[in-house]
């Protein structure tokens, strides 16, 4: 497996990375994506790829270092998706491994990630992984 970042306005952001991102986030079109990835860079944001030995994307992570008063310097993971036909290869802990130790690289305290409460079976993965539950994530839309 090979694991790398694509930046912005690299052409295989729509072509490997999207089609996999969009299992997770079906809202995103490539032209909205391509705007969040703009705008979000500056702010922090990264995506890596996972590619299988045949040159396939089968997985995606969207992350960014913050730093803040409760967590310190803290690595987020705003998405994590294996492909569909990927999961339970070993993909999402590769790509969990391969955070991690950006993270500890980077002199991060923590790392992090959100979970939809629907999502049961990344859940149960996550807790395969050794992550715990220690915050609540509250939430509300605005008008």
């Amino acid at each position: 497996m090979k694991i790398i970042e694509l930046s912005p306005g690299n052409p295989r952001l729509a072509s490997d990375l999207l089609p996999v991102l969009r299992q997770l986030r079906p809202h995103l079109t490539e032209e909205v994506f391509r705007e969040v990835y703009e705008e979000g860079h500056a702010q922090g944001l990264r995506f890596t790829a996972a590619y299988d030995d045949n040159g396939m994307c089968v997985g995606v992570a969207g992350w960014r270092i913050t730093v803040n008063t409760s967590t310190l310097r803290m690595l987020y993971v705003d998405d994590l998706v294996t492909a569909a036909e990927a999961r339970s290869t070993g993909v999402g802990h590769q790509l969990l491994e391969h955070l991690q130790t950006r993270a500890r690289e980077a002199g991060c305290h923590q790392f992090r990630l959100d979970s939809g409460t629907h999502r049961t079976d990344a859940h149960r993965f996550y807790f395969r992984e050794r992550m715990v539950v220690d915050a609540f994530h509250f939430g509300k839309k605005l008008d």
